[in-house]
C-alpha cells in the first residue's frame, strides 16, 4: 500500500504543443523510476485504437511501456496486474459509462486508494477521478448508471476552466454561472476550475496547484478564489462538503 498518489490534468494538448507535450516532466517526476508499465484507458474517444496508439507513443518516448485497457480480455484483471493508470480525455459520460459497464468503479478505487498505485487523469479522466460528473463541460451523449464518479478526491474539478470573454457578445452562460448553478443544489461539494496548462497533484493528504495556469475555486455559498500555481489545496481533502469555510 502506500498513500494516495494522483496526477489531475486540465488538458492534453497545450496550444503550441504536442499531446502531453505542456505536462510531460511532470508526468515522469510523479511516475519515477518504479513505474515501467502504465495501464491506459481510452474509454472517453470513440477510436480506442488509434488513441492507443497516440498515447503509447507519447509514454515510450518518455521511457514507459502502455498497455491499453480496451485490448485486455478481461478490463478488471488489467486494473488489478496495473502498476500505474492512466486515464485519457474526450467525453466524459462515454467513459463513465465505460467504467461502469466494465465493472471497474470498485477496482480502480482500490488499487488507487488502497495499494496506491499512481493514478494520472487527463481532461475526462480529471473529471472521473472527483465525487462525480456534475461539472463537466461534456454533452451527454450516452447515459452512465449514475453521474458519481471513482471519489479518489472529495470534491469535483471543472477541467478546461475558461473565463468570460470581456469582447465577447455571446450572451449565454458563462463557465462560473453553470457552477453557480450546481451550487445551488444543496451539498454540493467545492469545484476547482482548472486553466489550459494546470493541474492538480496529490500526494496523501497533500494537494498542490501545478502547471503554467492558475485556477479558479467555487465553494458553495461564497465568493470564487484566485489561486496560483504553488497554491496548497490539501485542505480539499477533508472529507466534507466545506459548508463552514
Amino acid at each position: 500500500g502506500g498513500p494516495r498518489r494522483l496526477l489531475l490534468v486540465s488538458n492534453s494538448t497545450l496550444h503550441g504543443g504536442g499531446y502531453l507535450g505542456h505536462c510531460q516532466q511532470h508526468i515522469k517526476s510523479f511516475l519515477g523510476e518504479k513505474v515501467k508499465r502504465v495501464l491506459f484507458v481510452p474509454y472517453a474517444l470513440h477510436d480506442r485504437d488509434g488513441y492507443a496508439r497516440t498515447a503509447r507513443e507519447k509514454f515510450e518516448s518518455l521511457g514507459y511501456g502502455l498497455d491499453s485497457i480496451h485490448e485486455s480480455c478481461d478490463p478488471v484483471e488489467a486494473v488489478r496486474k496495473s502498476e500505474a493508470i492512466f486515464i485519457g480525455g474526450g467525453n466524459t459520460f462515454r467513459l463513465l459509462k465505460a467504467l461502469y459497464d466494465n465493472s471497474l468503479i470498485q477496482e480502480i478505487r482500490k488499487r488507487v486508494l488502497e495499494d496506491g498505485i499512481p493514478y494520472m487523469g487527463s481532461s475526462a479522466g480529471t473529471n472521473v477521478a472527483t465525487i462525480s460528473i456534475n461539472t463537466t463541460n461534456d454533452m451527454p451523449i450516452v447515459y452512465p448508471p449514475s453521474l458519481q464518479a471513482l471519489g479518489l478526491v472529495p470534491f469535483n474539478i471543472n477541467p478546461h476552466y475558461l473565463d468570460p470573454d470581456v469582447k465577447s457578445t455571446h450572451m449565454g452562460e458563462t463557465r462560473e454561472e453553470r457552477i453557480r448553478q450546481y451550487h445551488e443544489e444543496p451539498n454540493t461539494p467545492p469545484v476547482l476550475g482548472l486553466r489550459e496548462g494546470a493541474m492538480l497533484l496529490v500526494e496523501g493528504d497533500k494537494a498542490t496547484l501545478q502547471g503554467v495556469t492558475g485556477a479558479r475555486l467555487f465553494l458553495r455559498g461564497k465568493k470564487p478564489t484566485e489561486h496560483e500555481p504553488g497554491t496548497d489545496f490539501s485542505f480539499l481533502l477533508i472529507d466534507s462538503n466545506l459548508q463552514s469555510l
